[in-house]
């Protein structure tokens, strides 16, 4: 380059570096979507750069989903590096990073596409025709996912560096003689496997432009010797990048799954997938976040038949083209878009049959056959008929102006969860999952009829969908109506098994239902299936601790702090599990530094909830201590002592409770139900004393269990059980009351003796079972 040329090329950086940015200034702040969730928001791995070594050797710490779990250490080190930029999750440094390689990626190209066109056709406006090449791509609408899509920085990533490794190939002779343009596809590959497409591009760069070789000539004994020298040069690459792809094949993790199996209906969608892409690239107007296509099922099918018929034009166009050294670069771009749309259009079928940011990489060849394509018929037409150039770039401009137009709409597409899936819901109204996530705006917002009618809408759609399952389950809850939320949920497993989201969903639900023993049965699958997943191991957590299972509570606590050392809650239940300190103590305590009646009243009624009546007790006289006339207190101390079967205090407080208030309409109820209990345990206890028959025996015990008085349950059982040593019934009726008291050997021990005396009853044989089960 001479001076001139240096400069030029400098102010067009700085020009397509200012227009850029202004095209993409609205998207900085655009939120977290799809994928980013599991493999940002909920990854608990990029919180620490100490973990950076781990992404080269674990392939597991991409995501916490066990599916989408793949070898990418390099788009890890980046999202790491975003988080502790940003000091957290903070948009704008995840977005800077992407965007100045975005940025980067616009030198290269322009650097690139110069460099071909000069090989090809020398002519003093090729600068300018790179420029415009660049602009384009740069400006254009498809690159707005890739670029709003943080998690699709991969594909960023890998385009980046295969167009690295071309750039030091054509302006390093160093770089090419050694081997150093390699470097950036192991980079590229470590970001995704798409850069090992390196070799193919580089096969037909070499066969194209350095050894003038058309592809209609590839099988022509006349050009074996350049041929093979074709071969000499393109062989070390082709090795290097089947060395990387095993590689990086190795390292993914057997539990990633590509998202369909359906090999034969993907493929022969692909040829209409392709003839849209390429119809994309002239009028982007049918982008959409996440479309509602769907496999063909046969190639007896219009779209097979014109897709196919597109694609075969579109391989003679690059074959004949590549007969003439001034159209090389038509024949180049055309080349690199099939090759670069192998990894996604062909025999490895992906969830989708076709996706925006898949356009990326492919476009970039795209680009240049058509951009090329437009400059030689405007010389054609300049000859033919001839006109003034000058209204040329203001032509081009317009244009540019308008894509550019169209990617500052899209940036807005993109800025929240609501504005992009409204937007999928216009233009794939036959996506159940756009529905599904417009209705979760809608329900997070708290329009539930709204959200209600999208998702019944995506239910016609796709029945066993087990994400709309999971937030029907949501919502039903959110409404009110726990019944059918719960159906929901179990349907959700029932389609959705194998992802820890059905699991972890029904979970939480049964965790807010207090229902803990079965929270953690679910909780504890969704762990299994997802065991980076921070929000279970929480959940979990927050059940064990209020069942005070303090051994359970300590390994789970230890094995979250080894991911996430960091994470404060998981170091607070660490210390109740050492200290055996429930919840509740932990409140108390914080109580106790800013002591107020309404905080112990509080408390005093969540010990009652929690079934630690003596602790309500002692609470609510704190409260008294704070305020003696408190008849809230001493309604607490009367329940509580009421289930603890202490009635003649229970009577006590509840009078005096109503000595302060007379009209507390509570604690006469309560004392009425006092009364009633009082009452019905001294009839049976007569009824004893007069008749110590085995049924009487049974009724009181089995009143004291039903009231939650268990060692009276158990003392009342012995009893029966030394008059009628062969009562089965009384040993249930004990083995029972162990289980409530969580005593599992001693209802391991009775229930046995009991089923010794008949084995056939059902109902202590449940209950001997469910003590062995947790006495393991």
């Amino acid at each position: 380059m001479n001076i001139s040329q240096k400069k030029k090329t400098l102010y067009f950086v700085i020009v397509m570096i200012i227009i850029t940015t202004i095209t993409y200034l609205n998207h900085f702040d655009n939120s977290f979507h799809f994928d980013d969730i599991h493999t940002i928001v909920e990854n608990p791995n990029i919180r620490s750069l100490k973990n950076i070594p781990t992404f080269f050797t674990d392939g597991t710490t991409i995501s916490s989903l066990p599916q989408n779990q793949t070898y990418r250490p390099v788009v890890t080190t980046s999202l790491a590096f975003d988080y502790w930029l940003g000091g957290g999750y903070d948009l704008l440094y995840f977005h800077l990073t992407s965007f100045i390689l975005f940025l980067i990626q616009g030198i290269l190209i322009f650097l690139f596409v110069k460099k071909i066109i000069d090989i090809s056709f020398e002519n003093k406006y090729n600068f300018y025709v790179a420029a415009g090449i660049t602009l384009w791509y740069m400006v254009h609408p498809v690159m707005a996912e890739t670029v709003n899509y943080i998690i699709a920085r991969s594909d960023l990533q890998s385009t980046f560096f295969v167009l690295l490794a071309f750039v030091l190939y054509q302006y390093s002779a160093f770089s090419k003689k050694y081997y150093l343009y390699l470097i950036p596809i192991l980079i590229g590959t470590l970001a995704k496997p798409t850069a090992i497409m390196f070799a193919p591009l580089f096969f037909c760069y070499v066969l194209l432009f350095e050894e003038n070789i058309s592809f209609l000539s590839l099988f022509s004994k006349k050009l074996t010797p350049s041929i093979l020298r074709v071969i000499k040069v393109v062989l070390p690459v082709i090795i290097f990048c089947l060395v990387l792809y095993i590689f990086h094949n190795s390292m993914t993790p057997d539990s990633f799954k590509t998202g369909s199996s359906d090999i034969y209906n993907y493929l022969i969608t692909q040829p209409y997938v392709i003839l849209y892409y390429f119809g994309s690239m002239i009028l982007p107007i049918h982008l959409s976040a996440d479309t509602d296509w769907v496999a063909l099922e046969t190639i007896w099918s219009f779209k097979f038949i014109i897709g196919a018929l597109f694609v075969i034009i579109l391989i003679i166009i690059a074959f004949y083209t590549s007969k003439t050294k001034k159209y090389i670069p038509i024949s180049f771009g055309i080349a690199w878009f099939f090759i670069a749309l192998a990894p996604t259009s062909s025999i490895i079928p992906l969830a989708e049959v076709m996706n925006d940011h898949r356009m990326f990489f492919p476009y970039v060849g795209l680009i240049i056959s058509l951009g090329w394509s437009i400059k030689l018929l405007i010389d054609f037409i300049q000859r033919k008929y001839p006109f003034n150039t000058s209204y040329i770039p203001i032509i081009i401009s317009s244009f540019l102006v308008i894509y550019a137009f169209g990617t500052y709409q899209r940036n807005k597409v993109w800025h929240d969860d609501e504005s992009l899936w409204k937007d999928v819901t216009i233009k794939s109204p036959k996506n159940a999952r756009g529905l599904m996530n417009y209705g979760i705006t809608k329900m997070e917002k708290g329009e539930y009829d709204s959200a209600e009618t999208h998702f019944k809408k995506a239910l016609v759609i796709k029945p066993y969908y087990p994400f709309l399952h999971i937030n029907l389950g949501i919502l039903f809850n959110l409404k009110g109506n726990k019944t059918i939320a719960e159906e929901h949920f179990k349907k959700a497993i029932q389609y959705g098994g194998n992802y820890f989201n059905s699991w972890f969903y029904y979970g939480r639900f049964l965790w807010g239902e207090a229902r803990n023993q079965e929270s953690i049965e679910k909780l504890s699958k969704s762990l299994e299936l997802s065991p980076y997943h921070i929000e279970t191991r929480r959940l979990l957590m927050e059940n064990y601790l209020e069942l005070e299972e303090w051994d359970a509570l300590n390994r789970l606590a230890h094995g979250t702090l080894q991911i996430e050392k960091d994470n404060k809650e998981a170091q607070v239940f660490l210390r109740a599990s050492i200290q055996k300190i429930s919840k509740l103590d932990i409140e108390e305590r914080e109580i106790a530094n800013a002591p107020s009646l309404e905080k112990y009243l509080n408390l005093s009624f969540k010990y009652y909830q929690n079934k630690q009546y003596q602790k309500c007790i002692e609470t609510a006289e704190k409260a008294l201590e704070l305020k003696p006339t408190s008849f809230e207190a001493y309604n607490n101390i009367c329940i509580a002592n009421n289930l603890l079967g202490k009635y003649d205090l229970a009577i006590d407080a509840c009078s005096k409770a109503l000595d302060i208030k007379p009209d507390f309409d509570l604690a006469k109820n309560n004392l009425n139900d006092i009364f009633k209990r009082k009452n019905l345990i001294n009839e049976l206890k007569v009824l004893i004393s007069e008749e110590p028959n085995e049924t009487n025996y049974l009724n009181l015990s089995l009143q004291y269990f039903n009231y939650g008085l268990f060692e009276n349950c158990i003392k009342t059982s012995k009893e029966g059980i030394i008059k009628h040593p062969t009562s089965d019934k009384l040993y249930n009726n004990l083995c029972a009351a162990y289980n409530s008291l969580k005593k599992w050997s001693k209802a391991v021990e009775v229930g046995k003796k009991g089923l010794e005396i008949n084995p056939n009853n059902q109902l202590l044989r449940n209950n001997y079972n469910w003590a062995v089960k947790n006495g393991k």
